[in-house]
């Protein structure tokens, strides 16, 4: 803590000088247009954090700055109107490499024509339930449950397993390996469900004693993984993270 000097002849102290406080995050416009940005990258005043995000060197990564950094890619007249999600929401957790594109999911009760145009994303039309989203740094984002569900059935395994064993890897995500291989089950009849499935148990054998994962209960096919969560007795609820 600063000590705060005291000129000759004053009975007052005069407080020290504040540090100049920097923003977390650089994108196009704010207040660099983009060729600055990359000008102060390419001199080592800013680390390039985001396809269009760029941090002071050394700041630390954290959930909040990276969902902050894929909403700045997502139009503004969208951005209340979609999810993030599968390997884009892994990013946001910090249990997948940066994706080429954005994933994001729109709820299949909205209308998601004025969609179409998003550039640089690709869109899911997708059934979610209340317990599916989190709020995190201003962006909508699915659930870790929700997440690793949607990463088990819909990407390819080679990028899919190493994102599935870092959320299970990670307790406060609370992602467990046998309520996923319930919410798989549970899942009406997809082409990818038997693909998930054998995902998943690539996994078991490091991540369950005992072996295979064995499972006692059985449930109707949801709307969505809050159902699964019920079930189970586990809360996943819509919070800021």
């Amino acid at each position: 803590m600063a000590i705060p000097s005291v000129p000759a002849g004053s009975d007052h102290p005069v407080p020290a000088e504040a540090s100049p406080r920097f923003p977390e995050l650089y994108a196009p416009g704010m207040p660099f247009a983009l060729p600055e940005l990359q000008s102060l990258a390419a001199d080592g005043l800013l680390h390039r954090f985001h396809h269009r995000g760029y941090t002071l060197p050394g700041s630390p990564a954290s959930p909040q700055l990276r969902a902050r950094a894929a909403a700045g890619a997502v139009p503004a007249a969208v951005r209340q109107r979609v999810v993030a999600g599968r390997l884009t929401a892994a990013w946001i957790y910090g249990c997948a490499g940066e994706p080429d594109r954005l994933a994001l999911l729109v709820d299949a009760k909205r209308r998601v024509s004025s969609l179409r145009n998003t550039r640089g994303c690709t869109l899911h039309e997708v059934r979610l339930g209340p317990f599916d989203v989190v709020s995190i740094g201003g962006m909508m984002v699915s659930s870790p449950l929700r997440t690793a569900l949607d990463i088990a059935l819909h990407v390819d395994a080679e990028r899919a397993i190493p994102a599935l064993e870092n959320l299970l890897a990670r307790p406060e995500k609370d992602v467990r390996l046998r309520l996923l291989v319930l919410a798989v089950e549970a899942t009406p009849r997809v082409p990818h469900k038997k693909a998930a499935l054998e995902k998943l148990a690539a996994l078991a054998p490091a991540l369950v004693a005992g072996g295979p994962v064995d499972i006692k209960h059985s449930v109707d096919p949801p709307d969505s993984t809050q159902d699964v969560a019920e079930v189970l007795g586990v809360a996943h609820l819509k919070s800021e993270l």
